[in-house]
């Protein structure tokens, strides 16, 4: 059984490719897990901005392949997670499937809870202990849905947000780099440390 993770933002060609990419390397060596990425409002067909393709090759990422296209509802029903790289993204994942609140966040939100759950986490791969990889990436995932209201927010709500740089100049591209990034890779350190719990 394959656990797959959609990364989403508005025009999938500057946030959700570029996360897509890392969490894909991270988990990469598990082979039941996929990364794929689409926009709420794709701009179909396109590839990364110049600025983007050339911050991604600071971070060792080859953004150059990558073609947007759109969110529809058949992506997030055969999701495990979704990350929106903004509230908006969560916010219209959760419209258009309901059903799929509890497996929805905004990135840098899912990298705060997994800093405030993280003792809890053997306990809670505990019932996938020798299931493999799927079923213990779906317990850190229902950990982190059953905590996410006890995990006091930030203190500006923008924190859940990935910054948006497209058409932005270099200094909003880094920022938004630089926010998106850490947050990536703690997710995957979250997801990863459920798989090794799991399998001891």
């Amino acid at each position: 059984m394959d656990f797959k993770i959609f990364s989403v933002c508005t025009g999938n060609v500057c946030r959700s490719p570029i996360a897509e990419l890392i969490l894909a390397e991270e988990l990469s060596s598990y082979p039941t897990v996929t990364v794929e990425s689409a926009g709420i409002g794709a701009l179909v067909g396109s590839g990364v901005p110049e600025p983007g393709r050339r911050l991604a090759g600071v971070y060792d990422l080859d953004a150059s392949l990558h073609v947007a296209r759109q969110l529809d509802t058949e992506m997030i029903r055969s999701s495990s997670l979704i990350l929106g790289m903004a509230r908006e993204h969560r916010r219209r994942v959760v419209e258009l499937a309901p059903g799929a609140m509890r497996r929805t966040f905004t990135l840098r939100e899912l990298a705060r809870i997994a800093d405030a759950v993280e003792d809890r986490l053997p306990q809670a791969v505990e019932v996938a202990r020798g299931q493999g990889p799927t079923a213990a990436l779906k317990s850190a995932v229902a950990l982190a849905a059953a905590m996410r209201g006890t995990v006091p927010p930030p203190e500006d709500a923008d924190d859940f947000d990935v910054v948006d740089p497209y058409r932005q100049s270099d200094d909003v591209y880094r920022q938004s780099f630089e926010e998106l990034v850490p947050a990536a890779r703690r997710v995957s350190e979250f997801l990863s440390r459920a798989v090794t719990i799991a399998s001891v």
